[in-house]
Parts: structure tokens; sequence; C-alpha cells
């Protein structure tokens, strides 16, 4: 690392390390967002400076990566059994009937489709208005 500083300066070395850590700011940031870890499954089908709207579609034995959901309101559109892993590392079966409507709170999760048929839902996610 001396070396280095050498070769390019204290003041570069200061500028990498800031980029550097920008970058791992912004990468952590946006892997939580599951349009951009998982669009395969997240499909965003309105959104505006209050509300983002999105249609969720899982396959069965289909799974998710670790990814995070501010409050909203979810609209189940078929019959649905999923296994969330939550943020905290436990495991919970989570069923659900076409047409429930049920509050979801923020939070970090990981779900697996364990139905025979495929699952979805509409998510509508609120967004923090200004005070």
């Amino acid at each position: 690392m001396k070396t280095l500083k050498k070769i390019i300066g204290e003041s570069s070395m200061s500028t990498i390390a800031l980029v550097g850590l920008v970058i791992t700011i912004q990468t952590e940031a946006l892997g939580q967002d599951p349009t951009v870890v998982d669009d395969k499954h997240y499909t965003v089908e309105f959104e505006n400076d209050q509300v983002r709207v999105l249609r969720i579609s899982y396959g069965p034995g289909e799974e998710s990566v670790m990814h995070e959901h501010p409050d909203g309101v979810a609209v189940f559109l078929t019959d649905g059994d999923t296994e969330m892993k939550i943020g905290d590392g436990t495991t919970i079966e989570d069923i659900r009937k076409s047409g429930e409507a049920i509050w979801a709170p923020a939070g970090k999760h990981s779900p697996k489709s364990l139905g025979d048929n495929k699952s979805e839902l509409i998510l509508v996610e609120l967004k923090s208005q200004p005070e």
C-alpha cells in the first residue's frame, strides 16, 4: 500500500477510497430492490411520487434472493403457499387465498413458492412523503 501511495500520491488514494465507498453504498442500496436483483419475478406496473405498484409472479418451486420492500398493501390474484426467509434468518410459511388483501410491513425477505401452480399478486409499495 505504501508503494501505491508513492506512485499515485496521498490525495489520489483518498479519492480512490471515496469512490470505492460510494460504489459500495450504491450497490448495497440497489442490491435490495427486488426489481433490480430479481426482474424475473418483479415487474413495475406503475410508479409515481407516492407509490410503486409491483406485479409479483412465481412458478412452482421458484425462489428469489434476499431483498427489501417498504410498507405496502398486497393483493393476492391467485392462491399461494410461500416459504419466507426473513431478514433475521427465521423462516415462516405464508398461505394466502385469491382475493385476499393484507397490510405488508416494511422488511427484508427471500420468498420461495411451495405450491404446484403459478402464484401472482400485486404489491402497492408506499413511498415516504416529505413533511
